[in-house]
């Protein structure tokens, strides 16, 4: 992370933003689950599997051109097999993994992204998701606009919260990770940003409190736009 010269930590030049659960609640699918037949506790369930696996593949999975690669509907389909004992049918599967592309942002979305652009900062925005999806999300809620990149971390980096995937963002940016900020509701993907450099803020409308387990975010707020604001008020870099 960069500092000033009396150690205060400095402004990014660009901001990555996490997709899934950040930008776009993923609450709205629960309908899916219910017409599928999916008791709404297993949606939760479903949730933390996807977690589970995207962790686990981060740690084993090949890599890409490794041939043993996995993509996000891979695990997002796996999930869901194994929540409900492989007894899902094929159309309600389907349905649900349609309904990813159909979820809307969060209120204070585009205005958390207006004010980052504003303030002269680039806008990319990075999940484990397909760089497909996250860009139909995005264009669908006329935010496509304000971000500059949309990257994936797969195919083309490493799952997060490895470190690849985040610097697979910051090398779209054009930047070294120190003048990267990233804004997630997620705490591991603000420890996996801050392993790699980056500065972090988390926001707090998914979590309700910073994990523990985790050094704190070096801003945060309760929403997105409080966040950014609190990741724009950083001193700026000196002008060389």
């Amino acid at each position: 992370m960069a500092a000033s010269p009396d150690g205060r930590l400095l402004r990014p030049a660009a901001l990555v933003v996490d997709v899934l659960d950040t930008l776009f609640p993923l609450g709205p699918l629960e309908w899916r689950f219910r017409e599928a037949g999916i008791p709404r506790v297993l949606m939760t369930r479903w949730s933390d599997h996807l977690l589970r696996d995207s962790f686990a593949l981060a740690l084993t999975d090949g890599g890409p051109g490794s041939g043993d690669g996995r993509s996000f509907e891979d695990v997002v389909r796996g999930a869901l097999r194994d929540i409900t004992g492989h007894q899902i049918a094929p159309a309600a599967e389907d349905a649900i993994i349609e309904g990813l592309a159909w979820l809307d942002p969060r209120p204070e979305a585009s205005a958390a992204l207006a004010a980052a652009r504003g303030a002269g900062l680039g806008v990319a925005t990075l999940g484990n998701g397909d760089a497909g999806l996250h860009r139909a999300l995005l264009e669908r809620a006329d935010l496509l606009d304000l971000v500059d990149h949309v990257v994936a971390a797969r195919p083309t980096s490493d799952w997060k919260p490895a470190p690849g995937a985040y610097l697979a963002a910051a090398r779209a940016l054009g930047l070294p990770p120190e003048r990267v900020g990233l804004v997630s509701g997620h705490g591991w993907d603000v420890a996996g940003a801050r392993r790699t450099g980056l500065v972090t803020g988390w926001s707090g409308h998914l979590e309700g409190r910073f994990p523990s387990l985790f050094a704190p975010p070096d801003a945060s707020g309760r929403d997105l736009a409080e966040t950014v604001d609190r990741l724009l008020a950083l001193p700026a870099a000196p002008v060389a």
